[in-house]
């Protein structure tokens, strides 16, 4: 979110309203971040294609290898690493894993799967024993692609430490909420408007996104395709305020959208391949969100909406 001319921003943001989303436009210059430390490179070399890191409350590391169809737990030295949960289709193991996600002062975490096509929710402890799981109605079907990596199922979750959160637009919302025992709670959170309502595939793509728990109470989303744009929910799923995201970094990005996207045939259905823009999203114990694009660039999101001290981040 870099400066902006005055003659801009107020352009900009009478285009927001005018489509109904107040842009988020920031007067700060990026910075850069540095590293501080990571994982050595022994120990990293282990990995195939690592999609998460997180560091649980007792500063223990899990990292989610998803060719390797593993989760490591590392110590809090990140000195080595250790599979606690490894490939196979029955419970208790991993087969076409697509996100996780560490919650609670527990250090459980859960991770979605799809053996045999069919989606798969499943409950570990710490120490990679399975706590509980459930599947989800219905077959797999990918939607979002970057490279090679095709989202396909559960492209992301959220989980409250008794509950689970999954981005679900074929339901007719954005989030549904699901207990540890499969059943559905509710679901919140309506379709935005995309302009290809009369394709249903690409409609749905472009209301893919990443739900998250908001440490003030409540959740963000953010919208992964097209447009980017986030929300804020409260804890009861109403929405508080819709921001889209703008700024000079993603200037080349936007003007390079395309309106048709290359298909694929998967179990005799095309499924349009729609690049995302949002690479990923993560929330901070302050309230920011933080939304890391497919440029070298994260913006910062202060829990008001507005664009945070340093809210223009490149990381280098």
């Amino acid at each position: 979110m870099r400066a902006c001319r005055l003659t801009r921003r107020q352009w900009l943001t009478t285009l927001a309203a005018a489509i109904g989303s107040p842009a988020l436009v920031s007067a700060r210059s990026p910075e850069t971040l540095v590293s501080v430390g990571g994982v050595p490179a022994h120990v990293a070399g282990e990995f195939e294609e690592p999609l998460a890191f997180q560091r649980g409350v007792d500063g223990a590391a899990y990292v989610f290898d998803r060719r390797a169809h593993t989760v490591y737990r590392l110590p809090p030295d990140l000195s080595s690493a250790t599979k606690i949960v490894t490939i196979g289709f029955e419970d208790g193991r991993l087969l076409g894993p697509s996100a996780f996600e560490l919650g609670g002062q527990d250090g459980w975490f859960v991770v979605a799967d799809a053996p045999n096509g069919r989606e798969r929710v499943q409950l570990f402890d710490r120490n990679g024993a399975r706590i509980a799981g459930f599947d989800l109605p219905g077959k797999a079907a990918p939607r979002v692609s970057l490279g090679t990596l095709v989202l396909n199922g559960v492209g992301s979750l959220a989980f409250t430490g008794r509950s689970v959160l999954i981005n679900q637009p074929e339901t007719g919302g954005l989030v549904t909420e699901y207990g540890m025992s499969g059943t559905p709670l509710r679901t919140f959170g309506y379709l935005r408007t995309t302009g290809f309502d009369r394709d249903r595939a690409v409609h749905l793509a472009m209301n893919v996104g990443i739900p998250l728990i908001h440490p003030q109470g409540g959740f963000w989303f953010v919208f992964v395709a097209g447009i980017p744009v986030i929300r804020r929910y409260d804890a009861r799923g109403t929405l508080v305020f819709e921001r889209r995201l703008q700024g000079r970094e993603l200037d080349p990005v936007m003007a390079v959208q395309a309106t048709t996207w290359p298909r694929r045939t998967v179990d005799g259905e095309e499924i349009p391949l729609v690049p995302p823009v949002v690479r990923t999203a993560a929330a901070r114990p302050n309230g920011h969100l933080w939304v890391s694009l497919v440029i070298p660039y994260t913006y910062v999101v202060d829990a008001e909406g507005d664009a945070a001290p340093g809210g223009g981040v490149d990381p280098g």
